[in-house]
């Protein structure tokens, strides 16, 4: 692991009077151009829009002495970024460096260009400082609000590499996020450098960006290189973090190319650390644990829901961010049934993303959406309740509920679904000629032959349902399939569980004909884990929906996976820093 965006409708211009020929023939020749002007009007509305600036930052707590990265970036090609006014920026802020950089990218053939004023930079004071809006052209930036603290304690005469791990709470909830970060200081450069990978068999580890950046301390010129972890406890109790070990080897210039001399060897430890996990609180009465700074439900339709006609279809898409945790930790946003709407889903779509808190988990489910019949059909509100890791109260992420009006449906005929009107072009337009007896008759065998053979496929395909035949699933790691599945079960999603489980099972036995919960428990042979399997089925499939805790079938997945494994742990490559110059 390595340190680093008219359609203008116009009406046509008529002369009121016969009487003058010449005004008649000025407007209509601006009719003609007023659609182009519109055009042209929008377009460089649309230029402007997409031409913002803006700054942007590495972080957003610095200590007093440290430097930050500041960048401007531009999708103007006139745009000089060499001539931004810096006399704002100046008062509170120091530049150590600047450079420009430019980007040029071709999309589905659209061209985009982009500009950045890359800047190094560092706090004149201590308290909360503000990088003020930078004008570029005729745009501006935002203001970045910095928060500057105490410099930090280090006797310059005593060390030249320092080494420790910090974390940004003392205290966290079950599955909730915590921060690690390994801070190593050097004011000598140093070869081979590398740091101990993090294990926690009680937590889930996400690597995050590494930074590097200059400090100050006394006038005497660290490097400083953080390595960051988002950790999610998975049970309440405590948390012990292990020391964590740093080795490198201090430079020494080479007196030729034959000296072999070596530099000293540096090896450092920082201190363990003892986190207490807080266990999910009895305040919190939601189906899915959530514990997050802050989540977000939003929805988004592919065409406005306004104008529907009865048998057409619309995809509305819920999506659902949470700040602090991961995408497989989200649940699926449950559509309750509605009268005269039928609901057809697509795929989740999961993804997590770095900020500067850590990690942002995003979950978007779709579905299209076909109502049945014409009028007011309601969609009932959203909600999903979280808990405010910050606040330490809960609250409800909501969508309100939305009436569609729907109107009937272009054919005469009551609409049926599946039913599809023949093209225009295809309408009979001429008298109809009435067809013999005969052809109705070959007709409607061939109607009742199909339907035989609908029935019966239909038939065979229920069959293979009760044995438990599923789609096939995608292939993918034994360690990508057991994170997955960890994650579910810390996360009490039943359904995604299962899926997880045949997948991991499948992995890792290399076997893809594991494609139901039956095969997988046949396959493993551990009766600890069939118990587990079937009350899963359980919850999912019961009459009466038992809540399900993933905390029992990650205990049995964790032993068979150490035992699959021969008792050995995985371990990475050595993290390795980058060097200086």
């Amino acid at each position: 692991m390595t340190l680093q965006a008219c359609c203008g409708r116009n009406s046509a211009m008529k002369a009121s009077s016969d009487s003058n020929r010449e005004t008649r023939r000025m407007m209509t020749h601006t009719g003609r151009l007023a659609p182009w002007a519109l055009v042209l009007l929008f377009t460089l509305a649309s230029g402007l829009a997409q031409a913002a600036v803006e700054a942007s930052v590495d972080r957003t707590r610095i200590a007093l002495g440290d430097s930050l990265q500041l960048v401007v970036s531009a999708t103007e090609d006139d745009e000089d970024l060499s001539s931004v006014n810096l006399d704002a920026l100046l008062r509170d802020w120091e530049v150590l460096s600047r450079s420009t950089r430019s980007n040029t990218t071709i999309v589905n053939g659209k061209r985009s260009h982009q500009r950045q004023l890359h800047m190094e930079i560092t706090p004149r004071r201590m308290g909360t400082l503000t990088i003020p809006a930078l004008q570029v052209g005729a745009r501006a930036t935002r203001e970045v609000v910095i928060e500057v603290g105490q410099p930090p304690k280090i006797d310059p005469g005593a060390e030249n590499v320092l080494f420790e791990a910090s974390v940004d709470r003392e205290t966290v909830y079950v599955q909730g996020q915590l921060i690690l970060t390994l801070r190593l200081q050097q004011a000598v450069n140093l070869d081979g450098r590398s740091i101990s990978d993090l294990e926690l068999p009680g937590a889930f580890v996400v690597p995050l960006e590494q930074k590097s950046f200059q400090r100050q301390v006394d006038g005497r010129p660290w490097l400083v290189h953080e390595v960051r972890y988002a950790i999610f406890p998975e049970q309440s109790g405590s948390l012990t973090i292990p020391a964590q070990s740093f080795s490198a080897r201090e430079s020494v210039p080479r007196r030729s190319v034959f000296d072999t001399n070596r530099g000293r060897l540096i090896r450092l430890y920082s201190e363990a650390l003892e986190i207490e996990v807080l266990p999910r609180p009895a305040e919190f009465t939601g189906n899915t644990w959530l514990p997050a700074r802050n989540i977000v439900l939003e929805e988004e339709w592919s065409a406005d829901p306004g104008p529907l006609r009865a048998g057409e279809s619309v995809t509305r898409s819920i999506r659902l961010r949470g700040e602090g945790l991961q995408g497989a930790q989200l649940p699926p946003v449950l559509l309750q049934p509605v009268d005269g709407i039928k609901h057809y889903p697509d795929q989740p779509s999961i993804s997590d993303t770095e900020i500067s808190s850590g990690l942002l988990g995003s979950r978007t489910d779709s579905v299209a959406i076909v109502p049945t019949r014409a009028g007011s059909i309601e969609l009932p509100a959203i909600e999903v309740p979280w808990w405010d890791t910050e606040a330490r109260v809960m609250r409800t992420a909501s969508i309100p509920a939305r009436t569609l009006q729907v109107a009937a449906a272009n054919s005469a005929s009551t609409y049926s679904p599946g039913d599809v009107a023949a093209p225009a072009s295809q309408q009979p337009t001429g008298p109809v000629q009435p067809e013999s007896p005969l052809l109705w008759q070959l007709l409607a065998l061939v109607c009742g032959l199909g339907w035989l053979l609908t029935a019966g496929l239909w038939w065979h395909s229920r069959r293979n349902s009760d044995v438990g035949v599923e789609e096939p699933i995608a292939r993918i790691s034994p360690r990508a399939a057991y994170k997955s599945l960890i994650a579910a079960c810390a996360a009490d999603q039943a359904q995604q569980a299962r899926r997880q489980l045949i997948l991991w099972v499948s992995a890792l036995c290399n076997d893809p004909g594991v494609t139901t919960l039956e095969q997988a428990s046949a396959v493993l042979a551990d009766e600890e884990l069939a118990t587990e399997l079937r009350a899963l089925e359980t919850a999912l499939y019961g009459q009466d929906h038992p809540a399900w805790r993933g905390d029992r079938l990650r205990a049995v997945v964790e032993r068979l996976q150490r035992q699959h494994t021969g008792g050995q742990r995985q371990r990475a490559e050595a993290l390795t820093l980058y060097p200086t110059a």
